[in-house]
């Protein structure tokens, strides 16, 4: 798992402020400081990530065992890692000019024989149909629970369900992606049934790419593969396929002060308990503002990789099941045939 955008230039600090100590995400230092659009959107103009080395990436993922991987194509900034025909907010406004990111890590991965995946979020704190909502109760919830700006009730939602549609396609012509892996839907106005259209949608954009839950409502939606985060499943999930992402320190975007590493032994322990009950370990690293992935990261991966090596885990399989469906209770309550998927 990488997480990789504007933050990582900022390294959880914005002009001598740093959110509180509880506040422990990088990548929502926007929300925490309750930063203007308009004055995070400045930071494109600075951020040079001109030392990503893909194949340093990929290669290192092969290293330490993996078999696929997920990068940030866009996050709850909004702020888009590819050059994208609709949004100026995007990689190509930056002083990296024309450089591909996203496109030299797919062919990276083909390289290394690495799955690629593409992160996508429904939050968008850049995008004008969405707004903050100060009046919300939970202080947490201001920015994590955006409005539509005409409350709903008029073409903001169809207009940006346009926008995000035409990106995820976009995204399916250019890279041809594995895996698309959502995030952000909790926000009230994204519906399951929202969920089924975009899932349906891309499905016909792509035969073979699969959806994590996170597409739809992730207690509602069960779609290709379920998604946990830091943390996962007690026992096996015999009929579903499953993931369990966990970050190698506190933050999945890069904070300079975060040094609380998980070492290798700890990593091997948790790959092996997960594959134990059938899932998938998605283990983060978060590149700094210049594109490089920290010492330490590469250094416990690549110890992981040779304990795993030296300690093969066979991991338990799920029955195979070819077509997502929505958890008991919202059955009846979305009419909307969700469009078959191929085998896993």
């Amino acid at each position: 798992f990488i997480h990789f955008g504007l933050y990582s230039h900022l390294g959880g600090e914005y002009k001598g402020q740093k959110p509180k100590k509880n506040q422990k995400y990088s990548e929502w230092i926007q929300a925490h400081l309750a930063i203007p659009r308009e004055d995070y959107a400045e930071i494109a103009k600075e951020f040079n990530p001109a030392q990503f080395d893909a194949d340093l990436i990929a290669r290192t993922a092969k290293a330490a065992g993996m078999t696929y991987l997920v990068i940030t194509s866009k996050h709850h900034d909004g702020f888009c890692l590819w050059d994208s025909e609709y949004t100026d907010f995007d990689i190509a406004s930056t002083p990296l000019g024309d450089r591909d990111l996203l496109g030299e890590l797919n062919e990276a991965c083909k390289k290394h024989g690495i799955k690629f995946g593409l992160y996508y979020s429904i939050l968008d704190w850049h995008h004008p149909t969405q707004v903050t909502d100060p009046k919300a109760k939970n202080p947490n919830h201001v920015w994590s629970r955006t409005l539509l700006r005409d409350g709903g009730n008029g073409d903001d939602k169809q207009t940006y369900l346009t926008y995000q549609t035409n990106q995820l396609l976009e995204l399916i012509e250019k890279y041809d992606p594995s895996i698309l892996w959502f995030d952000g839907e909790w926000v009230n106005w994204w519906t399951v049934a929202d969920g089924i259209d975009l899932y349906n949608a891309l499905r016909n954009g792509s035969s073979h790419v699969i959806m994590n839950n996170r597409v739809g409502k992730r207690k509602a939606f069960e779609a290709d593969f379920l998604t946990k985060e830091q943390r996962h499943f007690d026992a096996a999930k015999a009929e579903n396929h499953w993931e369990a992402c966990y970050t190698m320190n506190k933050s999945w975007g890069y904070k300079k002060s975060d040094n609380d590493w998980k070492d290798a032994a700890t990593v091997y322990e948790k790959l092996k308990d997960v594959n134990a009950k059938g899932g998938n370990l998605l283990l983060n690293v978060g590149p700094d503002g210049k594109g490089m992935i920290q010492d330490e990261a590469v250094s416990i991966l690549l110890e992981a990789g040779k304990l795993l090596k030296a300690n093969p885990i066979e991991k338990t399989k799920p029955t195979p099941r070819n077509v997502p469906r929505l958890a008991k209770g919202y059955k009846a309550k979305v009419k909307q045939v969700i469009n078959a998927t191929p085998g896993i």
